[in-house]
């Protein structure tokens, strides 16, 4: 067994390998970027080497300093994690060429494997499924559409060398072809460094369904079963859970069977996923490999009681694999959901900002949390904005989804926008839970997923009042400590007057609606007047903002963190962001430029599509920016004219930039 080993990777995947090789007495090496130099993962790590700037392309990307930190702290194998090198033959051959043991597949595996048209072409031969489509090498647009209108629409173009919803276009009628084919080029070429791609058939209602192998030096391969990731949004992975519901004995084998041949077609070593599209009536399509470990291996964990990453360890380490297909057996249920700095509300996009307060739920047997961050720490634009993978179990669905719902509910976040709210909506979600499941189920269920109505109910403007109040007694009683005269009674909060109760007006605003809680101060608590509604309230304030609350003798938990005028209300597995008004401030209301079109995140501009002067219509794309490994088209507001751009292609630009001089007709 290697008695040191460099992580050539950041975040979660990082720590998560850091973790395991303590407990298998392995030391551990991690490599950061000047972006992640407090990171948790370099925090966590024996030794730590610093390899280049922030942008991956001149850190984590670049080969030959990762080869030089192995060598100089030296340690004998490197772990890829997954995402930047975890694919790269390149990266692969010069660890052999180093002496140094890549903890992964041979590197005639990942060539195979690396493009999807060879690898269609390799399943083949071995009897693997296949989905209708074309995967030639003849990337004219011409040809591309016709090969499209051939195989009949809707299709799916692919990039070749892509993987992780990077490079993917749903294209359903002929006059869009050229158009998407263009985005998906550019995208495949910036992630990839390859505009290759294939087109396929897209499968109505697919389910995405894929199977663990895991395959040793001494020709052993055998399969962890299944995952359904069938949950995605920009065919990007959000709720993944194992088994697949509804999975017969027969199907898993016959589809076992299958990964298990594509992986010995390519003399598989090591821990992969072979990813296959399922159809309604129960046939199955090989859609690729990924020779790596999957994000969502958690789940495989959870229901077979191993770990995969000290399978990785030991197979690299040139031993056997530890159990056979016959002591695999599977235990319960799981589900992992993904954890992101982003905005539903606005198309999922990626957030960025310091993470002011981080309250993950409790781990035990059935509560899992995979993170790279703590408290404190930067969701930057430069990676992933991923926070952790929250994952559960429970010894059926049913149990295990009701174990996702309270563990969202317990999970608290401030500081950048995120995704946990949505998360609960979409467990909770009726097609969700009775595992009515494809690949189009969040946008089949988007009036359930996205509500209109998010006015707050009562108990949050409150729950928010009371909170003040008793912040508000907590800093008197605080400063009595530190007075040299303790008892004096101008420290008290208690609202004391001579024979009368004193009455005072707490102001909150959520979005644009404002609301008055009157204020009542009694002996052993509050008396709260809101919108009509009178209230008795007590409560007691617990550490890290957590609230013991009383309304009429109803007892609840709720949480309130305060970020400046914000306040973070958690309550009943829901957050609400509210802002205190000071009534004696009458700042002047804060406006975007007007004209102009402003950037919703940082990022680059990586084309302009409009010309200047150009007379365009509503909803016209006018530039596309590049952010997160992700484009997101900026289009005009309304009808109007183009007056000029801010920016050329390959430009940065921060987050609020003004981009765009755009003169509506109106």
């Amino acid at each position: 067994m290697f008695d040191k080993i460099l992580i050539a990777n950041r975040g979660e995947i990082a720590c998560r390998v850091i973790k395991t090789a303590r407990r298998m007495g392995i030391k551990t090496v991690a490599v950061y970027s000047e972006a992640d130099a407090d990171a948790r993962h370099v925090r966590l790590a024996d030794e730590a080497v610093l390899i280049g700037p922030a942008p991956a392309r001149e850190s984590y990307l670049v080969i030959e300093r990762i080869i030089a930190a192995a060598r100089r702290t030296g340690a004998r194998a490197i772990h890829p994690g997954y995402g930047f090198l975890s694919e790269n033959e390149a990266f692969c051959e010069a660890c052999d060429a180093a002496g140094i043991v890549f903890i992964g597949p041979p590197v005639s595996a990942i060539r195979a494997m690396g493009s999807k048209s060879e690898a269609k072409k390799l399943m083949a031969a071995a009897g693997v499924p296949l989905t209708p489509g074309y995967h030639g090498d003849d990337q004219a647009p011409a040809l591309l559409a016709r090969e499209a209108e051939a195989i009949g629409y809707p299709v799916l173009i692919k990039a070749a060398a892509g993987g992780g919803g990077k490079g993917m276009r749903l294209v359903e009628r002929a006059a869009d072809f050229a158009e998407a084919l263009a985005s998906c080029q550019r995208e495949a070429a910036s992630s990839f460094g390859d505009d290759h791609v294939l087109v396929e058939k897209y499968v109505i209602r697919p389910r995405h369904v894929e199977i663990q192998v895991f395959g040793d030096a001494h020709g052993h391969c055998v399969y962890l079963f299944e995952r359904d990731c069938s949950v995605q949004r920009r065919h990007q992975k959000v709720l993944e859970e194992a088994p697949a519901p509804g999975m017969t004995a027969a199907r898993r084998a016959a589809m076992g069977q299958a990964a298990v041949e594509a992986a010995r077609a390519v003399g598989y070593v090591g821990a992969g996923t072979v990813e296959f599209i399922s159809a309604p009536d129960d046939s199955f399509y090989f859609m690729e490999m990924n020779t790596r470990l999957q994000v969502e291996h958690p789940v495989t964990e959870m229901i077979s009681g191993q770990d995969l990453v000290e399978w990785q360890l030991r197979v690299a380490a040139g031993e056997p694999l530890p159990l056979t297909q016959e002591q695999l057996q599977i235990h319960g249920h799981a589900l992992e959901a993904r954890i992101y700095a982003e905005d539903p509300d606005k198309g999922f996009l990626p957030a960025t900002g310091r993470l002011l307060h981080l309250a993950p739920p409790a781990e035990s047997l059935h509560v899992r949390v995979d993170t790279g961050v703590e408290e404190g720490d930067e969701i930057s634009p430069h990676y992933d904005p991923m926070i952790a993978k929250l994952i559960v179990w429970d010894q059926d669905r049913e149990r295990a989804c009701a174990r996702m719902l309270q563990a969202l509910a317990d999970y608290r976040v401030v500081g950048v926008a995120n995704n946990i709210g949505f998360l609960s909506r979409l467990t909770a979600c009726p097609a969700f839970a009775n595992a009515d499941l494809d690949t189009g189920l969040i946008e089949r269920e988007r009036d359930y997923l996205f509500p209109a109505d998010v006015t707050p109910p009562d108990e949050v403007w409150l729950v928010a009042a009371l909170a003040e109040l008793l912040r508000e007694a907590g800093r008197g009683i605080a400063q009595a400590r530190r007075d040299v005269e303790p008892a004096s009674p101008w420290h008290a909060r208690d609202g004391w007057r001579l024979n009368s109760h004193a009455r005072r007006d707490l102001c909150l605003r959520f979005g644009e609606q404002e609301k008055t809680v009157g204020v009542t101060y009694r002996r052993d608590g509050y008396g709260l007047a809101l919108d009509g509604r009178s209230v008795e309230a007590r409560g007691e304030r617990e550490p890290r903002g957590l609230l013991r609350v009383e309304f009429d003798g109803t007892r609840m938990d709720a949480a309130v963190i305060v970020a400046g005028e914000r306040r973070h209300v958690f309550l009943n597995g829901r957050a609400w962001v509210l802002a205190a008004i000071d009534p004696l401030y009458h700042g002047a209301d804060a406006s975007g430029a007007e004209g102009g079109l402003l950037a919703p995140m940082p990022g680059k501009v990586i084309a302009l599509i409009a010309e200047v002067g150009a007379t365009v219509a509503k909803g016209a794309p006018l530039l596309i920016l590049e952010a997160m490994k992700m484009e997101h088209t900026i289009t005009a507001p309304a009808a109007g004219t183009v007056k000029a751009f801010h920016y050329a292609v390959g430009d940065q630009v921060g987050d609020g930039a003004e981009l765009v001089d755009f003169e509506s007709a109106a």
